[in-house]
């Protein structure tokens, strides 16, 4: 018995030990596969992608511009046919070598001078020429004394102040053109600006005039400021024009007259001046 209890003792101890030692040296299992899961990142804010050549827009071709024939501004423009130093009294009419104070067309160093002392009133002097049909004439004016809508100018194709064209300027620098039959004015072209026109006095200014057939084209300083058609007057006289009606009157210096031939045939223009204001009365000239 003693014994049997001894080897139960024995053997208890020897599995014990087996024990153990078993967890002292454990078994490697055989075909593992160890997974190794990668940590989250941290995630920021996206970056900005930069544009380095950034995209544009179809180029759209301009359309293309047809140019339109030039103007030729003095066509058929030909040689000095007549020129007038205002020296000789015969070749203006209502001209006086001095004045009295009042009312003058005085004719003196050259210059043909319309002095209105006492206004309202109106002057003009014709040449003596013969009747023009086509020509270019250009004359210089020098402005003495002006003021607001005193207005003068240049007759042409005239057969008497009071069948004539007329080309004007007033002191406020605007620019006109007009019609005179029978003493009632017709504006042909009506006032505009222009920046040849002196506004007022002291001032200088050339005023040209090319006229063929019913076609008139107008200049100041030798710059074009419009075109006229009308078929009324066809030839006459040269001649210049003054109307004061500001209470300071006004004093319009005149020369150096030249005219030029001109042979050209005016094609019939599409834009004829549409007459737009209502005629009126033109003062009497008081020589």
């Amino acid at each position: 018995m003693r014994k049997l209890i001894l080897l139960l003792l024995i053997s208890a101890l020897v599995l014990t030990s087996c024990g153990i030692a078993s967890l002292a040296n454990p078994a490697q299992p055989q075909d593992v596969e160890l997974s190794v899961r990668p940590s989250p990142e941290k995630t920021g804010s996206p970056t900005a992608t930069i544009a380095w050549f950034p995209a544009t827009s179809t180029w759209t071709p301009f359309p293309t511009i047809v140019p339109s024939p030039t103007i030729l501004p003095f066509p058929g423009l030909g040689g000095v046919i007549y020129q007038n130093d205002f020296s000789d009294l015969k070749t203006w009419s209502f001209a006086q070598p001095q004045g009295n104070g009042s009312n003058n067309i005085i004719l003196d160093r050259n210059r043909l001078t319309l002095a209105v002392n006492n206004s309202p009133a109106a002057l003009f002097s014709l040449n003596n020429l013969p009747a023009l049909t086509n020509f270019y004439a250009e004359m210089a004016v020098s402005v003495n004394r002006c003021f607001g809508q005193d207005t003068y100018g240049l007759l042409f194709r005239a057969a008497s102040g009071a069948y004539t064209y007329r080309f004007l300027l007033n002191c406020s620098g605007q620019v006109r053109m007009e019609q005179v039959r029978g003493g009632t004015t017709l504006p042909l072209q009506t006032w505009v600006p222009s920046g040849d026109a002196p506004p007022g006095a002291p001032g200088l200014v050339k005023m040209g005039v090319w006229a063929s057939g019913a076609e008139m084209r107008f200049f100041l300083n030798g710059r074009y400021q419009f075109s006229v058609v009308d078929p009324v007057f066809k030839s006459g006289s040269l001649g210049v024009y003054v109307n004061a009606i500001s209470p300071n009157g006004m004093n319009i210096s005149f020369s150096d007259l030249t005219v030029n031939s001109v042979d050209y045939v005016s094609p019939t223009p599409s834009n004829t001046p549409t007459k737009t204001a209502t005629p009126s009365r033109t003062p009497r000239p008081t020589p």
